[in-house]
């Protein structure tokens, strides 16, 4: 069975950062991470892409959002051509418009944290 598939959109290298606590817990627990920051560059040393349309084809298993709510906006369309089993709006990505504008695009967003989903606590990352 193909390991699970997760794009983390504003992935940090930053490590006191969500966006980076989701990339080592989604890593610990046997996903293939897709970090994705238009900065580019490495994060755990992972290629991180610039926008998801630069990940290798295929559907993703789930997006985790760790960006505002409007950046989510704009980012929206690029994550309904890509497809996903889960959308994961993090708190502080969330807003009432990206949820009905996700759900409005036949997404159903998950409104949650996506570290603590994984069983895991995002407070044993921290250094």
């Amino acid at each position: 069975m193909p390991k699970p598939t997760v794009a983390i959109l504003g992935a940090s290298a930053d490590r006191s950062k969500y966006g980076n606590i989701s990339v080592r817990a989604h890593l610990k627990q046997g996903y293939e991470v897709y970090p994705v920051n238009p900065k580019g560059g490495e994060i755990e040393g992972l290629t991180v892409y610039k926008c998801l349309a630069e990940i290798p084809p295929g559907r993703m298993t789930r997006i985790s959002v760790y960006l505002p709510p409007a950046v989510g906006l704009k980012v929206l369309p690029e994550i309904v051509a890509r497809g996903c089993d889960e959308l994961w709006l993090n708190p502080g990505s969330e807003s009432d418009e990206l949820t009905e504008a996700a759900r409005a695009a036949g997404l159903d967003p998950i409104i949650a944290c996506s570290i603590v989903d994984l069983g895991v606590s995002p407070g044993q990352f921290h250094d």
